[in-house]
């Protein structure tokens, strides 16, 4: 993987191909999930390929829920001879009487109805070995193709974390300043409570609850804490590779911080500012789900 890039979940890529007997087309849609989940659609001759496929797409992928779609047309042209299966037409034929003999008003089945019945046809198979290399070629073709896209939408996402991060970064930066004044106001307003109150600012007891009231307001541990989880994530960020789930966790550190902000707020200002940053990580959160 390519440095200073994170990759998206999200992505789609079609190949097609001709071959001898026929037309392949592929695609490949991928989605969000928390760990890889490979499902197929593929013909029934392609069956026996799916291990080999699913190992391949393994190698280029590891988050994310992929569907792999094959289809196979073959040639108006091309003879493919028709037999029945006398072994299911034998236990088809068995199974009827077993039903007549307890339902005897059962009605029996119609030439129509027994043809259609499932692998009572069966038709001469193209070989595994005529198969397996226009198939994982294709499967290539569109793997490379889906890795690309996952990387564009990457780089989208990545442009637009680090515009959050920095919105956040400023909030803080915002708050510093202000804050020394938006305590010293409430603790004044405070001070002008206990008078009222008709109690001595100077005992010994209230200057202790005072004191430990301060302590439990005081938001620079948290805002020390922003910081540094911010940092660490436009760290990661830029670091690129499979980040998603290290964000996801260090996003849910900064909401308990912007939490505990909140938490503690004696101003409007420092309420405002809590709620914005909830507001962005919470949009952060939303955009790291589609990050592998």
């Amino acid at each position: 993987m390519e440095k200073f890039m994170i990759t998206s979940m999200t992505g789609y890529a079609a190949a097609s191909a001709e071959i001898p007997q026929g037309s392949l087309a592929l695609e490949l849609r991928s989605v969000n999930n928390r760990y890889l989940d490979l499902q197929f659609k593929l013909p029934d001759e392609f069956r026996v390929l799916e291990p080999e496929m699913r190992d391949f797409l393994g190698t280029g992928i590891t988050r994310g829920k992929v569907d792999c779609r094959l289809t196979f047309s073959i040639y108006s042209g091309t003879s493919r001879h028709q037999r029945l299966n006398h072994d299911l037409l034998n236990n088809l034929l068995a199974m009827s009487r077993d039903v007549k003999s307890i339902f005897p008003a059962a009605n029996d089945l119609s030439v129509a109805e027994i043809l259609r019945w499932p692998g009572v046809l069966d038709s001469d198979r193209i070989s595994v070995d005529e198969l397996r290399p226009p198939c994982m070629t294709l499967l290539q073709t569109a793997l490379q193709e889906l890795v690309l896209a996952r990387r564009r939408e990457g780089e989208k996402l990545q442009n637009l974390l680090l515009e959050r991060v920095q919105q956040l970064r400023q909030l803080v930066l915002d708050l510093l300043p202000s804050l020394p004044a938006i305590l010293a106001g409430f603790q004044e307003r405070l001070l002008n409570c206990l008078k009222t109150a008709g109690l001595d600012e100077n005992d010994e007891r209230i200057r202790q609850e005072f004191t430990l009231f301060a302590n439990k307001i005081d938001v620079d541990e948290e805002l020390s804490r922003l910081q540094g989880h911010l940092n660490e994530f436009e760290h990661i960020v830029l670091a690129g590779g499979v980040v998603g789930k290290r964000l996801d966790f260090l996003t849910q550190e900064l909401n308990r911080e912007a939490n505990t902000l909140a938490s503690k707020s004696v101003a409007r200002e420092i309420t405002r500012i809590s709620i914005e940053m909830k507001v962005m990580i919470e949009q952060l959160r939303e955009q790291i789900q589609n990050i592998e």
